[in-house]
């Protein structure tokens, strides 16, 4: 494994880790979910890069414009809830009250 998979493997692990022990606060887990997909962002073009492929370099541009509309959805939430319950904690975003 070269460095440079071994940096997008544990950066994805990493961010993988912080999803799943500070989900304590809404924005702590958009700001995983961001790392999450820039780490695939970043390994899904270095391997159209590698392979030398036109027909793969519309991978990362697809995974980049999800990437902006789920941060931007995100960001909406964080501010529809922090105006509603005045926090971002994720225990008050108990959908059945």
């Amino acid at each position: 494994m070269s460095s440079m998979n071994f940096m997008i493997c544990s950066t994805f692990m990493i961010s993988m880790t912080g999803l799943a022990m500070h989900r304590a606060h809404l924005l702590s887990a958009l700001i995983c979910l961001e790392g999450l997909m820039l780490s695939l962002f970043l390994g899904l073009t270095l391997w159209s890069l590698q392979m030398e492929s036109m027909l793969l370099s519309t991978g990362p541009m697809t995974l980049l414009t999800l990437s902006a509309c789920e941060a931007s959805t995100g960001l909406a939430i964080l501010v529809a809830t922090t105006r509603t319950h005045g926090s971002d904690l994720m225990k008050n975003l108990n959908m059945l009250c």
